[in-house]
């Protein structure tokens, strides 16, 4: 698209359209969706673009060559714009990546005079408190994990989970009287070097940045409170180069990691086994995944299944940790377009998997479908299967952002600017 009919997309005024943009930059693929606000707190879709991204591209979910990657994302973004016959100006983009840890931290105090009300600047005490020790553990995980001294590490995003006093949840504990004041906090944090490539991709795009987001946490969020209730659920997205597993229990997010095995993996073992070309390999694993017919399907039933079968493991790893706070939610949804492969659902439901992980149930597994995405509408209508998702949860956290902040998060961002996090 050349620059003349960009700027032929602003309004006679010369204003921006007011479109927006969600990019989500995977392995696999950088897709684009524009999409504009409504009233009510909702956004429709207008336009939606993808561009396949080069096997040197993209590495385990993270930027490895910053112009290509810009060059991909040009190319998704100017078909989202054409569909959708406006101008994006401003963008929330995704983080995904082994290093990238999210996790909620709880701290809960005894005030000496629980017969006085709790004020704003005790309330912001405890948070800062809060945001200290997360960015210390923080940095001690992704340090010892990289193996590397000082490893520099920046907050992604943070949130206020839940607020409590003395055991009764509160959503603004300011003005209530107590002793015991609880309050839990989500961070979400990535090394410096992941962070800076994405805002450089951004900048490059020419497009001002509303937020960065940890996918898992983003998909997690996209599901409507009343449709997960108490009971929560676990999100596990196979996107092409990392699988992010996301925790939800007692309505909120509890916590997301991600381990750097997905569908690349799995073609690239279909080409070497196979001995043909990885695109020939992503083309026999795709027919797999719909039952089409193969030459060689046993053998490549048989591939697959020991790849599945290593992802499974992994993805127990991740569950095992997780299990350490408490039983695991008898509820699995699953995204990406990995998912799509019948062995991991298969694996998943296993009698193996289940028993030796602490569920309070045998999980329930399904396939998550975009129309699941809370306040989104597509008017694109293509947006039709479970690698869909991800962009469009990353759509519904600016229509988050755009909504008018709580009192909760508007004391934690007040904390978060005095530390200059």
């Amino acid at each position: 698209m050349s620059l003349l009919q960009r700027l032929l997309r602003r309004s006679p005024s010369g204003t921006p359209s007011g479109a927006h943009l969600a990019l989500d930059i995977g392995t696999e693929y950088a897709k684009a969706l524009v999409f504009e606000y409504e009233e009510g707190g909702r956004a429709t879709v207008t336009g939606a673009g993808r561009q396949r991204q080069g096997l040197a591209h993209m590495q385990s979910g993270t930027v490895a060559d910053i112009p290509a990657v810009v060059r991909n994302c040009r190319a998704a973004l100017d078909e989202a714009e054409e569909m959708s016959g406006r101008r994006a100006e401003k963008v929330v983009i995704g983080i995904a990546g082994e290093l990238v840890k999210g996790f909620t931290t709880t701290r809960t105090i005894e005030r000496r005079r629980p017969g006085s009300a709790v004020t704003h600047s005790e309330l912001e005490r405890l948070l800062e408190e809060i945001e200290s020790d997360a960015s210390a553990e923080a940095q001690r995980t992704i340090t010892w994990e990289t193996g590397l001294p000082n490893v520099d590490v920046r907050l992604v995003h943070a949130g206020v989970a839940s607020a409590g006093i003395d055991g009764y949840a509160v959503s603004n504990p300011v003005g209530f009287q107590g002793r015991h004041l609880r309050i839990s906090v989500f961070n979400a944090y990535a090394p410096l070097v992941h962070l800076g490539a994405l805002e450089s991709v951004v900048e490059q795009l020419g497009l001002e940045l509303i937020k960065v987001v940890a996918e898992p946490y983003a998909v997690a969020r996209s599901i409507a409170g009343e449709q997960l209730g108490q009971s929560g659920a676990l999100f596990i997205d196979v996107g092409g180069g990392t699988t992010d597993v996301a925790l939800v229990r007692s309505g909120s997010v509890e916590g997301t990691r991600m381990f750097a095995l997905g569908g690349r993996a799995f073609s690239k073992s279909l080409a070497d086994r196979l001995d043909v070309s990885f695109d020939e390999a992503e083309r026999v694993k795709i027919e797999h995944a719909v039952g089409g017919e193969l030459e060689d399907a046993a053998e490549v039933a048989e591939i697959i299944g020991e790849d599945i079968a290593v992802w499974a493991a992994g993805v127990e790893l991740v569950l095992e940790e997780f299990g350490h706070e408490g039983l695991l939610p008898g509820r699995i949804e699953l995204c990406g377009g990995g998912a799509a492969l019948p062995e991991i659902r298969a694996a998943l439901e296993a009698d193996g998997f289940a028993s030796g992980l602490p569920f309070a149930r045998r999980p329930q597994i399904s396939m998550m479908e975009p129309d699941a995405v809370s306040e989104i509408n597509d008017d694109t209508g293509l947006l039709v299967d479970q690698q869909d998702v991800t962009p469009m949860a990353l759509a519904y956290q600016a229509v988050e952002a755009a909504a008018p902040q709580e009192p909760l998060d508007a004391a934690l961002a007040r904390v978060l600017k005095g530390m200059r996090v």
